[in-house]
């Protein structure tokens, strides 16, 4: 794994994991070196890539100074601590816990219910398989997440407050999924002006609004 430079990234562009630490990288303009892994690609059994993370998944990344970081949240804290300072590295302990508390919500309750369960469930099973009652379930779980949400977002624009920050990034990936796989969703609209606002960014476009189709009732990665 010679001849990078700078920031490396391993991971394929359709892992949702993959698409949040992109969707920073691209915020914060660094520069990068991206290398396909995982799915398709294959790569992740090799003992190289073993070396930099045990558990064989992506993303990992790998900095300029040989610092190897895995698990997409860490990964995203990491990034804002060295490159981030401002926006993506809020001024005190306080801010900075209260960005932290909707990153870890997202990985511990939203995120499961929608892409290990409504997303999953629903589009990534072929049809003949889909268990309806689980699929309704985790569509109800997802849209009591997002009337949350929609609470919440009723005084700033952002999760984060008045500009983007690292609240927004993992609960905000979702959206492009949740709102274009095909299902009824609840009126949520302060989440819809939310993700208005994130479609106006380049990088957003650019490394979570990519098609998915693909991946409609395809079990394997």
């Amino acid at each position: 794994m010679s001849g990078e430079t700078g920031l490396t990234i391993w991971g394929r562009r359709n892992s949702f994991n993959v698409q949040k630490v992109m969707w920073l990288v691209g915020e914060l303009d660094i520069p990068h070196t991206h290398i396909d892994a995982g799915g398709d690609a294959g790569g992740l059994d090799t003992p190289d890539f073993r070396a930099m993370n045990p558990h064989g998944k992506v993303p990992v990344i790998r900095d300029v100074d040989g610092t190897v970081v895995w698990e997409s949240h860490t990964i995203l804290r990491y990034l804002a601590a060295v490159y981030g300072k401002g926006a993506f590295l809020r001024e005190t302990p306080a801010a900075r816990a209260q960005d932290e508390c909707w990153m870890d919500w997202s990985a511990t309750a939203f995120q499961p219910a929608f892409l290990s369960g409504l997303f999953w469930g629903y589009y990534r099973t072929p049809e003949e398989r889909r268990d309806w009652t689980a699929i309704r379930a985790k569509q109800e779980a997802c849209a009591q997440y997002v009337r949350l949400l929609d609470a919440e977002l009723a005084g700033r624009p952002f999760l984060s407050g008045a500009i983007l920050g690292l609240a927004d990034i993992p609960a905000g990936a979702c959206l492009y999924r949740y709102f274009g796989m095909g299902l009824e969703h609840p009126e949520v609209p302060n989440v819809q002006a939310w993700f208005a606002r994130l479609q106006e960014r380049l990088a957003y476009r650019a490394h979570v609004m990519l098609p998915f189709d693909n991946l409609y009732g395809r079990l394997a990665f």
